[in-house]
């Protein structure tokens, strides 16, 4: 998504998504910021790849409970604990911003989660992930081709 974007957009701040190789010494970033709050990180280690997003609408937004929604942090395995507490994930009085995580170490069988109540609520994406990560969930040209479009 990022080299797409950077074709169509070429002036950085017209891009939502971005990709930074070199995060760190041993760590990539894939990112999307849409300018209206939402947004979301996925850091490549050696540890895995954690995953945090944030949809500020969410009825799981950390502002709504004063802090992140039970569960949603609460398993984060030690190794992936730096990224929990990282700055760039947080607002300026160092609130995690995130509505939906996840994550995967390499010899994991799949992605984990951390067991969550979600909130009753008539909305079928309470913590905005299936909104935040549709393009990475349909990798279909007509899904790219839609989100240029629009």
């Amino acid at each position: 998504m990022a080299v797409l974007e950077a074709i169509l957009s070429p002036e950085w701040e017209g891009r939502r998504h971005s990709f930074d190789d070199h995060w760190s010494e041993t760590e990539s970033m894939a990112s999307m910021r849409n300018g209206s709050g939402d947004e979301y990180s996925i850091v490549f280690s050696p540890a895995g790849a954690y995953v945090r997003g944030f949809d500020h609408e969410s009825p799981m937004s950390p502002y709504v409970m004063d802090g992140p929604w039970p569960g949603v942090l609460d398993e984060v395995p030690e190794v992936f604990q730096p990224y929990v507490e990282e700055p760039a994930f947080s607002d300026e009085d160092g609130m995690p911003l995130v509505t939906a995580c996840l994550w995967r170490e390499p010899l994991d069988d799949g992605w984990r989660t951390g067991t969550i109540d979600f909130p009753d609520t008539a909305s079928k994406d309470p913590d905005g992930a299936r909104y935040l990560f549709h393009l990475l969930e349909d990798r279909s040209p007509e899904a790219s081709q839609r989100w240029a479009e629009d």
